[in-house]
């Protein structure tokens, strides 16, 4: 070997050992980002075995020392609310300095396409058609509250060390064209009520089923022992939802649906959800919140494919997802009015989504005296010609939302022959009947993926569809 060639080997071998020995932090570590205030946080990374590392951030001082897979962690004792830029110095073989950092509330939003639609598309949508929809202004044009930070979730990237530190991106420009735009209206929301740092990340998989977002562990005990579980379980749980584990949070956003859909489940998407509830919330150690959308309406019957559908697959499938609103801090968006052209199955009103969103989480972990759901059924009272229905989540009071009669209710008897009926509101109930029924026996609301019901309360949130015979309810017991 010559002399020359030999030098250059020992500069190569010596810049290899050097990048090894240096600190590494994941992706989700990096400037620009919000820390979720009031819990423990940790602060963790890679470097070489038994490499000394110090974090110091907000007047605290921390130590550790890499173990022997290189792997280190510290926490942080809680800190309060602060919308000031602050420096946060991680100092080992080498120092890294992630500046711009805010403390505040920081939510996961997840599932497919409709959590993935980004900000571009709206933006695309022509001038008339957002007059008609009521699409206030063009957002992206207008964003630029630096107290709202965005994190976009790359599949291939995220459980890679970073060493760029640059992940994290105040909600404007180029980097809001590509982020969520039902998980920017919440934050936006969240913002415009609270006047506190947001913190919004997003990871989710346009046609992705319910299956690859719960760890494949999950499936494999409990009402799924025994049973072969399809679609890839904890495929996109793994690179896109793990490597943020560690990463402090409130809570939970949720938009996914439609694919399960498609293959006409009812129950068993059910325990599906409330497998990945579970386990998301013991990755992250504790009941977080987890407020979810219901899927909007769309022609699924006129869809041609394996599995034959029809007007009731979708209303089975509401129903499956309000089975989860048993749960402790669960909510669900109802998204009936949300679709004026029901064979999109991506429909544009995802500015309604993220602020309804919102809504549950200001009530419910905010502290806001506020109604935060349309009126959701409770109970029937069958009453000789007539059923009287109550409601919870009746805000200011029922009401006809165009002034009309109250339309989208059927009535039948012990025949379960369902009919047309006449509802009308009395005080806080509805009742029903129907001209030549005299004694009823059940009732439905909604039960139709191509009705648009007109029963909303006063607040303006639309009543969530729902039948008293449901055989669900019996069947459903997780909890």
């Amino acid at each position: 070997m010559g002399l020359k060639r030999y030098f250059l080997l020992i500069a190569l071998l010596g810049m290899k050992v050097e990048a090894e020995a240096k600190i590494l932090l994941p992706q989700i570590l990096s400037s620009n980002m919000v820390l979720q205030r009031d819990k423990p946080l940790n602060i963790w990374g890679f470097g070489a075995a038994g490499e000394a590392v110090t974090v110091s951030f907000a007047g605290q001082l921390k130590e550790a020392v890499t173990d022997a897979n290189g792997k280190w962690k510290v926490g942080l004792a809680p800190l309060q609310t602060s919308a000031l830029p602050a420096t946060m110095t991680i100092k080992g073989t080498n120092t890294i300095i992630l500046d711009n950092i805010l403390v505040g509330e920081v939510w996961l939003c997840s599932g497919q396409s409709n959590m993935e639609y980004g900000m571009r598309k709206l933006a695309k949508v022509k001038k008339p058609l957002k007059e008609k929809l009521g699409y206030p202004v063009d957002e992206l044009e207008k964003a630029n509250n630096p107290q709202i930070r965005i994190f976009l979730v790359n599949r291939k990237e995220l459980s890679k060390p970073d060493s760029i530190h640059k992940s994290w991106n105040i909600a404007q420009d180029s980097a809001l064209k590509n982020f969520s735009a039902a998980g920017y209206f919440s934050a936006k929301e969240l913002y415009d009520k609270l006047h506190i740092p947001i913190g919004i990340i997003s990871s989710a998989v346009s046609g992705s089923p319910i299956e690859p977002w719960i760890p494949k562990e999950s499936l494999e005990t409990g009402y799924f022992e025994g049973q072969k579980v399809g679609n890839d379980p904890g495929k996109f749980y793994t690179p896109m939802i793990e490597p943020l584990t560690p990463f402090a949070l409130r809570g939970f956003l949720w938009y996914q649906g439609e694919t399960n859909c498609f293959l006409k489940e009812n129950i068993s998407y059910s325990y599906k959800m409330k497998a990945l509830i579970d386990s998301w919330r013991k990755a992250w150690g504790g009941e977080l919140p987890f407020y979810y959308v219901q899927i909007a309406p769309f022609n699924y019957s006129t869809t041609k494919g394996k599995v034959v559908l029809d007007v009731e697959t979708e209303p089975e499938f509401w129903e499956a997802q309000a089975q989860l609103l048993r749960m402790p801090s669960t909510g669900m968006v109802v998204t009936t009015d949300l679709n004026d052209y029901p064979e999109d199955l991506h429909p544009t009103y995802k500015w309604e989504i993220g602020r309804r969103l919102a809504l549950w989480a200001l009530a419910n972990n905010y502290g806001k005296k506020i109604t935060y759901s349309g009126p959701i059924y409770q109970s029937i009272t069958l009453k000789g010609e007539t059923a009287e229905l109550e409601f919870d989540h009746i805000g200011k009071g029922l009401q006809s939302a165009d002034g009309k009669a109250l339309d989208c209710f059927t009535i039948a008897g012990a025949d379960g022959k369902f009919v047309p009926a006449d509802a009308r509101i009395k005080g806080n109930k509805i009742i029903v009947s129907a001209k030549g029924l005299k004694k009823p026996f059940a009732v439905r609301f909604g039960w139709n993926e191509a009705m648009r019901p007109n029963l909303y309360n006063k607040d303006g949130l639309p009543a969530l569809p729902f039948r008293t015979d449901n055989p669900l309810t019996k069947q459903f017991k997780p909890i």
